[in-house]
């Protein structure tokens, strides 16, 4: 059995800022990975081609769902690592675990994702995304 120092060191590894971004990248890419893939095979945009053979249609279709879903994958990786790292930041930083991490995480992920956007993108993404971090807060909270 561990001893009381294993325990500790294993705590403060799992409780980490950084253990928690990379778990949340990890966590995020799976979920973006299921998810790509059910929306993939809901949206019809590349056509088929009717002239290759059933065996070259499905290969296509197969590749273009694997391609989406691996897109999806990586874009929900990235707004999990940087939502949770920068929550846990704010967290550490202020002693407090309250809505107010949220909201700003959410603003922090929404203007990085938005980076490329202009300062107006950046603060429609940080503005949008805290709003989606409050009321998800509020959702998980309000029996407490």
């Amino acid at each position: 059995p561990p001893t009381q120092e294993q325990r500790a060191a294993a705590d403060d590894f799992t409780g980490s800022c950084a253990f928690k971004t990379v778990f949340s990248g990890i966590a995020g890419f799976g979920i973006g990975a299921v998810f790509g893939l059910v929306l993939s095979g809901i949206e019809f945009s590349s056509p088929v081609d009717t002239s290759a053979s059933t065996k070259q249609q499905i290969k296509t279709v197969f590749r273009d769902m694997g391609a989406k879903s691996f897109s999806s994958a990586k874009n929900f990786a990235v707004m999990a690592a940087i939502y949770s790292g920068s929550e846990c930041m704010i967290e550490s930083y202020r002693a407090r675990n309250d809505v107010y991490n949220s909201v700003a995480a959410g603003c922090i992920t929404g203007g990085t994702l938005a980076v490329r956007t202009g300062p107006k993108g950046m603060a429609a993404g940080c503005a949008g995304f805290a709003a989606f971090s409050a009321a998800i807060d509020w959702y998980m909270h309000k029996d407490d």
